[in-house]
C-alpha cells in the first residue's frame, strides 16, 4: 500500500501519525472548507438552536457554527480520538463556555439529551456507515419535528465523476425515505472537479 492510500484510508477513522496528516488535510483543504460552510447555510442556524454534527473530523464546521448558535447548544459526535483532539483545541472557548459539546464514538455513545435536536447535519460521513437506513432512523427520531437533517457529501476518489456524486445523492434520497422522512430535497454546489451533493430532509 502507497502512502497515499495509507493517508486515504485515514479519513474513515483518523488514528496515529496519519490520522493527524489527514487531519490536517481536511482543515486546510480549501473545497473542505467551502462544502463545510454551504452545508451551515443550507441550515439556517438560528441563535438558539439544539445542533448536532455526525463526525466533526477536526472541528471547522463546528467552528464556524459556533458563531452562529450563540444561545443554543452545539453537539458533535466522532469515533477518532485524534479528531477528537483537534477538534477540541480548535473549539477549546466555546467548550469552556458550555455552548459546545463533544464525543469519542458512535450515536449510540451519545449520552441522553434534556431536548431532541432541531437541526442535524454531517459531511462525507453517510458513505461510511454500514446500514445508512438505521442511522438515518436514529437521526429521525433525535429530531424534533420539523427538525431538518443534512446529509452532504462529495466523491474523493481520483476517477470521480459527477455521475457519481449525482447516483448518490439518489442513494441517499431513497435511505432517507426508508427512515420515514417525506420532505426530501437534494440541493448541488457545483465544485471542481465534481460538485458537492447534500440531502435536506424536515421531520414532519
Amino acid at each position: 500500500m502507497t502512502i497515499r492510500q495509507q493517508v486515504v484510508k485515514q479519513f474513515r477513522q483518523p488514528s496515529g501519525m496519519l490520522g493527524q496528516l489527514a487531519g490536517f488535510i481536511m482543515s486546510s483543504r480549501p473545497s473542505n472548507r467551502v462544502r463545510n460552510h454551504w452545508t451551515l447555510e443550507l441550515l439556517d442556524l438560528q441563535a438558539n438552536d439544539r445542533l448536532l454534527e455526525i463526525g466533526f473530523g477536526p472541528g471547522l464546521a463546528l467552528e464556524e457554527a459556533a458563531r452562529a448558535v450563540t444561545r443554543g447548544t452545539i453537539v458533535g459526535i466522532d469515533h477518532s480520538q485524534v479528531m477528537l483532539r483537534q477538534a477540541s483545541k480548535r473549539n477549546a472557548a466555546a467548550i469552556e463556555q458550555g455552548r459546545v459539546k463533544l464525543y469519542l464514538g458512535s450515536l449510540e455513545n451519545l449520552p441522553p439529551h434534556d431536548e431532541p435536536f432541531t437541526k442535524i447535519y454531517s459531511a462525507n460521513v453517510v458513505q461510511f456507515w454500514q446500514d445508512p437506513v438505521a442511522e438515518f432512523s436514529k437521526l429521525r427520531a433525535m429530531l424534533v419535528p420539523g427538525g431538518v437533517v443534512a446529509s452532504t457529501y462529495m466523491p474523493r476518489n481520483q476517477r470521480a465523476t459527477i455521475a457519481d456524486a449525482h447516483n448518490k445523492a439518489g442513494e441517499i434520497l431513497d435511505q432517507m425515505h426508508q427512515a420515514g422522512f417525506r420532505n426530501i430535497e437534494i440541493r448541488v454546489l457545483p465544485l471542481e472537479p465534481v460538485p458537492a451533493i447534500s440531502v435536506v430532509a424536515v421531520h414532519e
